[in-house]
Parts: structure tokens; C-alpha cells; sequence
């Protein structure tokens, strides 16, 4: 075989290779992408279901793989790493958990603030002598969201024949809240015994209020110690951003070698663990 010819067979075997691995490569991803967006549009579907909200979930999902595939690219133009692109589209593909996190937070601290009155309000109607689904139907069309939508499920769900009690375990499992739960076991308690019920839910107002008024002087007592975890955690990333501006041959090293990918899997994990100890401190159970 001349040399003519060895060189075109191996440049049709590896050609053939190449073309193997890209079809393998296409195969794999698209398998994976098929996974990732059912998982997503499950998750999604009943999360804004959660959220009272009529969005479809693939909307969703080619917003997330759009955000995914700008971040990675601005991450690339940025800094000029593979890796660091690569690190970005595995956190954008976790942030749809993380703000549905937060917004759930957010959402079970507006329904606790609202509490209060709203027990209040269906406490004044019993006493003037309205039924306990008249007063509920009264508050679910003067009350806002959170709280107006999910006394507005309970109120659908006694008038489909589900039992108080049935209710009541339903609204402590969307609202897995200690207040909620304190609710639910008065109204419980005075529908077993036979007490007052509008009594027992000024009672359990008063309490929650009081309760309320310290969770928010401990979080304005801890508001210095977050403003330090943001400033912690926040302050190296900065630097490593005007540094590589400044001086950018002295920062590639950090960017595009293997030393510089251990440091900085090192810092992230020291931060991480920093941020983590400080908010454990500041965080006050009541």
C-alpha cells in the first residue's frame, strides 16, 4: 500500500470515527434533553399549579434552556473559559428549584402575616352569627393572595362534601407552617370539644401576632449578620472580576489551567462554608 493511500484510509477512519462519536454525542444529548424537560414540565406543572398561576410548563422550559444557553455564552465572552461556561449552565439549570424555593418561602411568610386579621375577621362573623362557611366565604372575597386563594380551595373543598378536618390537613399540608399548624389544631380542638370556636380563633390571633412581633425584632436585630454573609460572600468574586479586568495576564493562570480550577473550586467551597456558619448564627428559631 503506498503512502498515498494509507493516508487516505485513515483519513476515511477517522473520519468515520468522528462521525460516529458526533452521532453518539447527538444521541446522548438529545436523550438527556428529553429527560431533563420531562422531569422540568412535571415539576413545573405542579409547582405553578401551587402558585395559582396558568402557565404552561413548556413556556417554562424553552425560557430555562434559553437562559441556560445566554448565560453560558456571556459566561464564555466574559472570562474566555470552557469550564466557568460549562459551571454557569450548571447553575442556571438549578436556579428554577432555588427561586421556586424562595418564592415558596415568600409565599408561606405573606399567608403567616396575613393570619391574624383574617382569623380576626372569621372570629367577628360567628359572633354575629353567620356560620363558619358564611364567615369563610365573607373572608375569601375580601382577603388577598395567599391566604383569599387557599381559604378559597378550602371553601370549594367543603362544599364538594370533604369533611373540616379533611380541609384543615390539607391547608397544614400546602402551608407546612408553624402558625398554620396552630391554627389547625385550635380549630380542630374547639370543633371536638364543642368550645367556642370564634373564641379560640381570637385566641390563637393573639398569639400568632405576638409570635409575628418577635420573629420580626430578631430579624432586624440579624440584619447586620446577612448584610456581612452577602458582603462575605460576594467580596472575592468581585475582586476576581476587576483583577482580571486590571490585570489579565496575571489572572489567566486562574482562568485556564488546572491550578487555577482547583483554587477556585477551593474559594467556592470556603465561601460556601462561610456564608453557610454565618447564616446558621443569625438564624433564630422562635
Amino acid at each position: 500500500m503506498t503512502p498515498a493511500m494509507t493516508v487516505t484510509v485513515l483519513s476515511v477512519v477517522i473520519a468515520l470515527a468522528a462521525g460516529m462519536l458526533a452521532w453518539l454525542a447527538i444521541e446522548v444529548g438529545s436523550g438527556t434533553l428529553k429527560r431533563y424537560k420531562s422531569s422540568f414540565t412535571e415539576r413545573a406543572q405542579f409547582r405553578v399549579r401551587e402558585f395559582f398561576l396558568f402557565i404552561d410548563p413548556r413556556q417554562l422550559f424553552m425560557l430555562n434552556v434559553g437562559a441556560m444557553l445566554a448565560g453560558a455564552l456571556l459566561t464564555w465572552l466574559v472570562t474566555g473559559s470552557v469550564l466557568l461556561a460549562l459551571v454557569a449552565v450548571a447553575a442556571l439549570t438549578f436556579a428554577p428549584r432555588l427561586l421556586y424555593a424562595r418564592m415558596r418561602v415568600r409565599r408561606m411568610r405573606n399567608f403567616e402575616l396575613q393570619l391574624p386579621d383574617a382569623l380576626m375577621m372569621l372570629a367577628g362573623g360567628m359572633r354575629a352569627g353567620a356560620g363558619f362557611g358564611s364567615a369563610l366565604a365573607q373572608l375569601v372575597q375580601e382577603a388577598p393572595a395567599p391566604l383569599g386563594q387557599e381559604f378559597s380551595l378550602m371553601l370549594r373543598e367543603q362544599r364538594i362534601g370533604v369533611t373540616l378536618e379533611q380541609s384543615l390537613n390539607n391547608l397544614a399540608h400546602r402551608m407546612p407552617t408553624q402558625t398554620t399548624i396552630l391554627v389547625v389544631s385550635a380549630m380542630r380542638i374547639a370543633a371536638e370539644t364543642g368550645g367556642g370556636l370564634a373564641e379560640a380563633l381570637e385566641r390563637t390571633a393573639g398569639t400568632i401576632r405576638s409570635r409575628l412581633q418577635m420573629e420580626g425584632k430578631i430579624r432586624a436585630l440579624t440584619a447586620q449578620g446577612k448584610l456581612q454573609a452577602w458582603v462575605v460572600g460576594l467580596l472575592p468574586v468581585l475582586l476576581a472580576l476587576v483583577l482580571a479586568k486590571l490585570e489579565p495576564a496575571a489572572m489567566d493562570l486562574l482562568w485556564h489551567s488546572r491550578i487555577g480550577w482547583a483554587t477556585l473550586a477551593v474559594l467556592f467551597v470556603l465561601e460556601a462554608m462561610g456564608v453557610y456558619v454565618i447564616r446558621k448564627i443569625i438564624a433564630i428559631d422562635v
